[in-house]
This record gives C-alpha cells, structure tokens and sequence, in this order.
C-alpha cells in the first residue's frame, strides 16, 4: 500500500483541523450554535420553502378571506384569502438573496478600496475618505430611498442601494485594520521573503482582518433585510403580489385596527427572526476565522 503524498496529507491535516475548529467554537458557545440552528433552518425554508408550503402564495380565494389562524391556515389568510403561512416561507428565499447579495457586493468593493488605501495611504486614502464621507453625509436610509427613486424599484436597484449604504462600513473597517499591521513583524518578514505588496497585503494582512469583519458581516445582513424591508413598506421595494414581508407588514398594518392582527404579526415576527439570527451569528464567525484562536 503507498503512501498518501505530502500535499495530500497536508490538505487533509487543514480540512480536520477546520472541522474540529468549527466544531469546538460551536460546543463552547451555545448561543453561537443556537445562531447557526435558525440560519439553518432559515437556509432550508430559502431553499425548499416554494416546495414544502401548503398552498399557492399567490392563490386568491375570496371566500376564505381575512380567516384567522387556525389548522387549515396557520397564519390565517389575507385580504383576498391567500395563505399568509405560505407567502411567509416563500419570501424568505426573496429577502435571504437580496440581504447576501448587497451585503457581498458590499464586501468585496469595501474591501478592496479599504485594502488599498490602509496599505498604500498617500492620495488614494485621502479620495476613499472624503467619498464616505460623502456617503455617510446622507442619513443611509433616505439615501437609499434616493437611489431606488432614481433608478426604478427592481430587485436589483435594491440590492445596489444597499450595497452602497453598507460600503462604508467595510472600507473604513479594513482600512484601519491593515494601516495598523502593514507596518508589524510579520508583513515586515513576508515581504523580506520575497513576497509582492499585493501577496502581502492579500495573503497575510487581510487575513487578519477578517475576525471583525465577520461580525460587521452577520450585523449588516439584518440591516439589509431591515432595509429592503422598510423600502417595500413604504412602496419603493418590492412589488405586489410578490411576497415579501415588508410588503406583506404594509398591507397587515392596515388591518391591525378593524382586529385582523395576524396580516402583520406574523411577517413581522419572521422578520424579527432573521434579524435576531444574523445579530447572533457575529461573534460566532468571529471566532472561526480568526487564525489566533486556531486550536
């Protein structure tokens, strides 16, 4: 029998040492394994939602309309009997997309411009600085109503105002974390090994950066679905009958008054999970990518 080549073993030594981190992180904070349980289950109703929900969520029934919960509707039914419980599940995967979408977007273009400027400084962090600046001027909600204003309200007009309203946050967070360790003994000892600035920067200071990053990450991820959210709520997000629950918050708050409770209650309260979950979940990837707590 031959030996396993050297690359082989080592891939596999880091695979196993992955696994065992992420496995210790989540043993020694439940609250972190809590987190990642409901983005579990969140992921499951994103993915399989449309599949495993009872009814159509756009299936009108105008004798069925306005029932309270019960066992043939959980979450009741709405104003022209669609099945609130369905249209709840199936939104997630619609909020879940343009929550990850903007908050990466936001990620990799933050990133980069914040990299750049913390390492080489000089006039190009002096242009980043003065465009957030710029950008953080403006209250970041009204901004973000400016922008999908101006640009239509499609899915993807929503996603590019988020991401623009949560660019800041990222540049100037790596622009600080790498102005801080562009100078210390490691990046120092890499690049006298031979090592470009650009592998430098990518390969051992970013790295390092990462661990806050993460929880900037899980908090801006629900305040992307707050955002998308508020925009549906106030008619320049999402368009009905498309289900989403700011849309659906907007049309149950109509409701709340005349006793029909449930209209609001219950996408709001989904809501409210998805937001608790990611504000859960920061400290938890935290702890897995930051290399000083690698056991």
């Amino acid at each position: 029998m031959t030996d396993m080549p050297a690359p082989a073993k080592s891939a596999n030594a880091r695979q196993s040492g992955s696994f065992e981190h992420l496995v210790y992180v989540l043993r020694a904070n439940p609250v972190t394994l809590l987190a990642f349980g409901l983005f579990a289950f969140l992921i499951f109703c994103a993915l399989f939602g449309p599949s495993v929900v009872p009814y159509d969520p756009l299936e009108t029934n105008a004798a069925k309309a306005l029932q309270p919960p019960s066992m043939e509707h959980w979450f009741g039914t709405d104003q022209i009997g669609r099945d609130v419980f369905s249209r709840v599940i199936v939104a997630t995967r619609l909020d879940l997309s343009i929550s990850v979408a903007a908050v990466a977007l936001s990620f990799v273009v933050g990133s980069i411009l914040g990299a750049i400027a913390g390492y080489w400084g000089g006039w190009l962090d002096i242009i980043l600085n003065r465009f957030l600046d710029t950008i953080m001027a403006f209250p970041l909600f009204v901004l973000a109503m400016g922008i999908v204003a101006a640009l239509g309200n499609t899915i993807e007009n929503i996603i590019y105002a988020t991401a623009i309203i949560n660019m800041p946050f990222y540049a100037r967070l790596v622009r600080a974390e790498v102005n801080i360790r562009r100078d210390a003994g490691f990046a120092r000892a890499a690049k006298l090994s031979g090592n470009s600035d650009l592998r430098v920067l990518a390969l051992h200071i970013f790295p390092n950066a990462l661990p806050p990053m993460m929880v900037q990450v899980s908090l801006n991820l629900g305040w992307a679905i707050l955002n998308a959210a508020g925009l549906s709520f106030i008619g320049l997000g999402v368009r009905p009958p498309t289900p989403e629950w700011g849309i659906m918050v907007a049309e149950g708050a109509n409701f709340i008054v005349s006793g029909e409770w449930w209209l609001a209650v219950f996408p709001g309260l989904w809501l409210m999970i998805a937001v608790f979950t990611f504000n859960l979940l920061g400290d938890g990837l935290r702890d897995i990518v930051d290399p000083r707590k690698r056991t």
